[in-house]
């Protein structure tokens, strides 16, 4: 008979988890909120990952470098003491959203843009904004914790890092922006 893997630990049922540290906290915390707001951006970069073909095959692996950056991040808040984000990582999100850019034409970012346009510029809009609630909710984090101010540069150039991907596939899909006109 196959042995089965306790997923369910139980110790939660009361409304409240526990981070590495073994401290434990109601799950209604804006660490675990945070935590939450990361676990549900990590699940979006999978889908889009997922939606990413051989054109875009380099981007996809990026993508599950981002992924797995998440994770560090993620074990950072939760007190881990040997698991942490390092500042190259902040470097390399800023690099691969010049080459990007550099990829597309003069004045591709002078209007603001409607969300979406292709499918999946519409997955990375839906991404970028989880990614700034989960920023958001970072930032409440460290009023009442010490964040390393790595966790949130990394943060915030990963949502750049996103609108820049999504205008750049949507560039490369040739699909010609909505942009938003006040009248």
């Amino acid at each position: 008979m196959k042995k089965l893997i306790k997923v369910s630990t139980k110790t939660g049922d009361l409304g409240e988890s526990g981070l590495i540290t073994g401290e434990r906290f109601s799950k209604s915390d804006t660490l675990f909120e945070a935590m939450g707001n990361i676990d549900e951006l990590n699940s979006w970069l999978g889908l889009i990952a997922t939606k990413l073909g051989v054109e875009f095959h380099s981007y996809q692996q990026f993508l599950y470098n981002i992924q797995d950056t998440l994770f560090y991040l993620g074990s950072e808040l939760a007190g881990s003491k040997k698991t942490k984000l390092q500042k190259q990582m902040v470097s390399e999100l800023e690099k691969y959203s010049d080459d990007l850019q550099i990829k597309m034409a003069d004045g591709w970012h002078n209007k603001f843009l409607l969300p979406g346009g292709t499918e999946l510029g519409g997955y990375l809009d839906i991404a970028r904004t989880v990614c700034r609630r989960a920023e958001r909710s970072v930032v409440a984090v460290a009023k009442k914790r010490s964040i390393r101010p790595v966790v949130l540069q990394y943060l915030n150039r990963l949502s750049d890092y996103l609108y820049i991907l999504r205008c750049y596939l949507n560039h490369a899909l040739q699909y010609r922006e909505k942009k938003f006109n006040p009248s």
